[in-house]
């Protein structure tokens, strides 16, 4: 098992994480019957994008003697409201190094190829942009 999740009543569920322990807290949207107190399933998806994005991209760039730390990834979720699912993922890299061309092309390659993304219903608009320093 990779997690186990626990219903806690109120639109609001626990998952821990097996291997480490770590706990995430998700609750129901408050435009879902939700209080949006905190991620809701959607926005763990979404943030799953872009934090599989910068960690393969980090993978790849310490192989490269690389760093980089301090980079910031916004992501915007935009919702279908009928049938109700994600429409859009709006991923926007801010990387903390100034890189020539041929780095780039490496690490946004890297990137546009990590798992989630490839995992990504195709119905899902993705829009991904890299700002390098």
């Amino acid at each position: 098992m990779t997690s186990k999740i626990t219903y806690l009543g109120e639109l609001r569920t626990t998952s821990v994480h097996l291997q480490s322990g770590t706990e995430i807290l998700s609750d129901a949207p408050t435009d879902n019957h939700g209080k949006g107190e905190a991620f809701s399933p959607t926005d763990l998806v979404a943030n799953s994008l872009g934090t599989c994005m910068v960690s393969i991209m980090a993978i790849k760039s310490k192989d490269m003697n690389l760093d980089l730390t301090g980079s910031t990834v916004e992501v915007t979720k935009i919702m279908n409201p009928e049938p109700r699912k994600i429409a859009k993922i709006i991923v926007v890299l801010n990387m903390s190094i100034a890189a020539d061309e041929k780095t780039r092309t490496i690490l946004e390659r890297v990137a546009m190829n990590c798992p989630v993304l490839l995992s990504l219903h195709p119905d899902i608009e993705k829009e991904v942009t890299f700002n390098w320093k």
